[in-house]
């Protein structure tokens, strides 16, 4: 609702606003419109959006919504630049609004009478059960974790962070680093040790003497911890159960079951993608499939390729979703899009205002980390992971005004020389 409103306002103040202009980038616009096309064609041959709860035949028209909004706040971004006075402003807002994502999980937990507050702040599980700290997994507090670690990392910045002169950041990054291990999802966990590990070298802080300190408090840290790690709560070890750690067999096998049906979907997938490369299978549900669906489908199924995951288009592997959803077509927008997002990022980065490096690295470090893992085995949709990349190079160019380029370099002017001066006539040995 708030991006189809900014846009609508947007766009109504540059018809009534002579010269106003949206920050243009059309490395970046072309990508985003082909992509459009192609997801309303797709939609359009293979059964419809299917809004189910207003009606229609078919479900699936929550993913069609969701990713025309992603491409859509995009331009919604972009409308103008921000100032520098108020960059600080804007990207504690654009991260800090994932706080709000806690209420959710208080749903269990809040008496009947206040429920009305979920009606705004949609809750992340639907537990009606007792809510145990350590067991159940928390995603409102996951969401929480990585906005303030992606804000702190993106306003102050490896070395900002580690100020010892400032002692509170650094006792909140370890809090809310931690805190975003209850919620028992390693591929968040990755994304944030990846997208720290890269803003720590774009930083350059690999050819300073922050580097075997780092190296030396890590080696400490996971000597003091490894005789723990068993005590720590249920999802936190699940967390972490792709480290070579010795965590809990049950969140070993929870951990590792969730890879195995994953590995087996992707097998049974991959003879389908050939059929669907001139034309994406879309997201549209019928009834039948929306039927056979259930929580434990994913388990349960003889064929691994009818999943309730896989009949909802949830295949956790960028390729496959993108190829089998939008056929080729998709797959070369989508990219082509990913690509140009990376070369104006590291513009930006290598280019732009020294005030804006630290969000600049930042910035391209999360876009690539998040991309690989999307790509590889992470994320749970294409319609929810394409918001995330918008908004990261969505920001880069209302914070940099675009593409940044190489500073001109002043030309040597050079004094231009008098005309040169005659050298005098010989003279005759003698006259007449």
């Amino acid at each position: 609702v708030m991006v189809a409103l900014s846009l609508g306002i947007s766009v109504l103040e540059r018809i009534l606003t002579p010269g106003k202009q949206f920050v243009r980038v059309p490395h970046l616009t072309w990508p985003l419109i082909v992509l459009f096309a192609v997801v309303v064609v797709t939609a359009k041959l293979t059964g419809g959006f299917g809004l189910r709860s207003f009606g229609g035949n078919v479900y699936g028209g929550r993913k069609y919504l969701f990713t025309f909004i992603g491409i859509l706040s995009y331009f919604a971004l972009t409308a103008r630049r921000v100032p520098a006075n108020r960059t600080r402003l804007a990207l504690a807002l654009f991260f800090l609004g994932g706080l709000t994502a806690g209420v959710g999980d208080l749903f269990s937990v809040v008496p009947a009478a206040f429920r009305f507050i979920f009606w705004i702040f949609p809750p992340t599980s639907l537990y009606y059960g007792d809510v145990e700290l350590g067991t159940t997994r928390l995603n409102g507090v996951q969401v929480v974790s990585s906005s303030v670690f992606f804000y702190m990392m993106a306003r102050y910045g490896i070395r900002g962070i580690f100020n010892f002169d400032k002692p509170w950041r650094l006792i909140l990054f370890f809090l809310f680093l931690g805190v975003g291990l209850l919620g028992g999802y390693r591929g968040v966990f990755i994304l944030m040790g990846g997208t720290f590990v890269f803003q720590f070298f774009l930083e350059g802080l690999h050819r300073t003497k922050l580097l075997p300190i780092f190296a030396f408090c890590g080696i400490l840290a996971m000597v003091v911890t490894i005789p723990l790690v068993s005590k720590l709560p249920f999802t936190v070890q699940r967390s972490l159960a792709f480290l070579p750690l010795p965590v809990d067999p049950m969140a070993k096998e929870s951990a590792e079951s969730t890879v195995k049906w994953r590995m087996q979907m992707w097998e049974a997938l991959l003879p389908q993608i050939p059929k669907h490369l001139l034309l994406g299978k879309g997201y549209a549900i019928t009834m039948e499939d929306f039927e056979f669906m259930g929580t434990d489908s994913a388990f349960h199924t003889v064929d691994p390729s009818q999943q309730g995951l896989a009949l909802s288009s949830d295949y956790h592997n960028g390729w496959i979703q993108v190829l089998i959803t939008f056929g080729l077509w998709g797959m070369i927008a989508f990219l082509w899009f990913a690509f140009a997002s990376i070369w104006v990022l590291y513009r930006n980065y290598r280019h732009g205002d020294p005030n804006l490096r630290i969000i600049n690295c930042f910035l391209l470090a999360n876009f690539v980390v998040h991309f690989l893992i999307f790509m590889s085995f992470g994320g749970g949709g294409f319609h929810s992971d394409l918001a995330p990349f918008v908004g990261s190079i969505g920001l880069s160019v209302v914070f940099n005004g675009g593409v940044c380029r190489p500073a001109p370099q002043p030309v040597r002017e050079i004094e231009p020389s008098g005309p040169a001066k005659s050298s005098p006539r010989p003279r005759p040995a003698f006259q007449r």
